[in-house]
C-alpha cells in the first residue's frame, strides 16, 4: 500500500497547502492569496540556511588600501637601449648621406675652369701627383681624392706635359694623366729662323711646318719692328720655350711669340738706343741678327763672344758708314736656306738680296732671331775703327783689323792654327 503525505516540491521540501476556508498568513482575509503559496516553516539545516538569509549585515568595511596608477610606457620606453638604437642609425644614415653628397660633389667636375700644364716626371703615380693636382686647383679635396684612389687604384701616369682644367674633376683627371701627353714644347733658338722653328711644329700632332711657315710669311701676324713692306718674321720672335696645347692655332703661337721678342726689345731700350745711333729699330735688329751668327757661334766661350760682339757691331757700322760691302758670310749662308757651313765661291756669286758680296748695305731683313747680348752688342757697339775680322782661337775669339794688311796677317795666324 502506498504511504500518503503532503506534497513535496522536487527537493523533497514539503509544499504548504492551505485548508479550505483558513485564514492566509499575515492576516489577509479568507480565501485571498495575493503572494501566492506561503511555504510553511523549516527547521534544521534548511533552517539554518533561512537564517542565514535574515541575517545582519555586516559592518561597513574600513578604508581600502589603494595603489598608485601604473603608467603606462610604449615599447622605446619600457627598452632604452631600443631608442638609443634608433637615434644612432639616423645619425648615422645621416652622415652617410652628407659624406655621400660632399665626395659626389669634390669628385664632379666644374665648368669654367682655366687650363693648367702638368708635367707628370717619370714613375710618378696619381697619388704622388696629388700636392701639384691640388695646388694647381685642378683638385679641391685631397681627402676625397685619397678615398677616389683607394676605391679606383693609383695607377702609373704617362710622363710628359698634360694638359688640364682647373675643377677637371677626378675622372677626367685620371683619365687625361694616364694618356699620351698633349702638350709639346717648341723652342726657339737663338740664331735660328721660322723655319727651323716650323720644322719642330711640324713634329706636334695636328701641326704641320707647311702651315706654321704660311701663316708667319702671310702677313696675319706681324711685328711693330718689321720693315716697311715685310711679312718676315725671321728675328722677330722672342727666343725661349713654348707649349702648344691641345687645339692651339698656329697662328696664336705666332702671336706669342712676336710677344716674347717685343718684351726683350722692351727691356734693352731698343727704341732710344736706335735713335742714338741714328738709326731705325728694324736696322737694329737687322745688325743684331749679323752679330749673333759673326760674333757668337754655339760652340763660342761667353768670353769669346762677350769680346767679339761689341767689335764686330763696330765693324758693320763703319762699314755701312764707309759705303763698304759688308760681305758677311752668314747673309749668304741665309739666301741659301743653310744655318751654318763653309761659303764657296759659288756660293758668292748668288742673287739674293741677301748677298751682301754682291751688294751695298744691310739685308732688307734680320737673318736670324739675336739674343739679348746681340741686340745690347748692336746698340752698344765698342769704339774704333776695324773693318776686318777673322777667327785666330779655337774658344771663337776673333782678331779685328783696321788695314787689309792686319787682316792677311791675322788670317794666315788662322790657318796656322788649323782654323776654318
Amino acid at each position: 500500500m502506498s504511504a500518503t503525505g503532503p506534497p513535496t516540491d522536487p527537493g523533497g521540501v514539503p509544499v504548504y497547502q492551505p485548508e479550505p476556508g483558513a485564514d492566509p498568513p499575515d492576516g489577509g482575509p479568507a480565501g485571498s492569496d495575493p503572494s501566492g503559496p506561503v511555504p510553511p516553516a523549516q527547521s534544521g539545516a534548511l533552517a539554518g540556511l533561512a537564517d542565514l538569509g535574515t541575517m545582519a549585515p555586516d559592518p561597513a568595511p574600513g578604508p581600502r588600501r589603494t595603489r598608485p596608477p601604473k603608467r603606462r610606457r610604449g615599447p622605446l620606453g619600457r627598452h632604452p637601449f631600443r631608442l638609443l638604437t634608433a637615434l644612432f642609425v639616423v645619425v648615422l644614415v645621416l652622415a652617410g648621406l652628407t659624406a655621400v653628397s660632399w665626395y659626389d660633389g669634390a669628385k664632379a667636375p666644374q665648368a669654367g675652369g682655366a687650363g693648367v700644364v702638368v708635367t707628370v716626371p717619370a714613375g710618378a703615380s696619381l697619388r704622388s701627383m696629388l700636392p701639384t693636382l691640388v695646388k694647381d686647383r685642378i683638385l679641391g679635396s685631397t681627402l676625397a681624392f685619397k678615398v677616389y684612389l683607394d676605391w679606383h687604384g693609383n695607377p702609373t701616369l704617362r710622363t710628359g706635359a698634360h694638359y688640364l682644367h682647373q675643377n677637371a674633376g677626378f675622372d677626367q683627371t685620371r683619365l687625361i694623366l694616364q694618356q699620351a701627353p698633349d702638350v709639346f714644347e717648341v723652342n726657339v733658338h737663338v740664331g735660328t729662323t721660322v723655319s727651323e722653328v716650323a720644322a719642330q711644329v711640324g713634329d706636334i700632332p695636328g701641326h704641320s711646318a707647311a702651315a706654321f711657315q704660311s701663316a708667319a710669311t702671310s702677313g696675319a701676324v706681324t711685328s711693330q719692328w718689321q720693315p716697311k713692306g715685310s711679312t718676315n718674321l725671321d728675328g722677330l720672335l722672342g727666343p725661349g720655350s713654348y707649349q702648344v696645347i691641345p687645339g692651339e692655332a698656329d697662328q696664336q703661337l705666332l702671336v706669342d711669340m712676336v710677344t716674347a721678342f717685343d718684351t726683350e726689345a722692351a727691356s734693352v731700350g731698343l727704341t732710344a738706343g736706335a735713335a742714338k745711333l741714328q738709326m731705325t729699330p728694324a736696322q737694329v735688329i737687322i745688325v743684331a741678327s749679323i752679330v749673333q751668327k759673326e760674333a757668337m757661334s754655339p760652340g763660342d766661350s761667353t768670353a769669346a763672344g762677350a769680346f767679339n760682339a761689341p767689335r764686330v757691331a763696330r765693324v758693320v757700322y763703319n762699314r755701312l758708314a764707309q759705303g763698304i760691302r759688308l760681305q758677311m758670310d752668314s747673309t749668304v749662308l741665309y739666301a741659301l736656306g743653310q744655318d751654318g757651313g763653309t761659303v764657296t765661291p759659288a756660293d758668292l756669286k748668288v742673287a739674293s738680296p741677301y748677298n751682301t758680296y754682291l751688294h751695298t748695305g744691310l739685308p732688307p731683313t734680320p737673318t736670324c732671331f739675336p739674343s739679348v747680348a746681340a741686340l745690347q752688342a748692336a746698340l752698344n757697339p765698342e769704339l774704333g775703327t776695324w773693318i776686318y775680322f777673322v777667327l785666330t782661337a779655337s774658344d771663337g775669339t776673333e782678331t779685328f783689323s783696321v788695314t787689309s794688311a792686319e787682316q792677311i796677317a791675322a788670317e794666315k795666324l788662322a790657318q796656322s792654327r788649323g782654323l776654318p
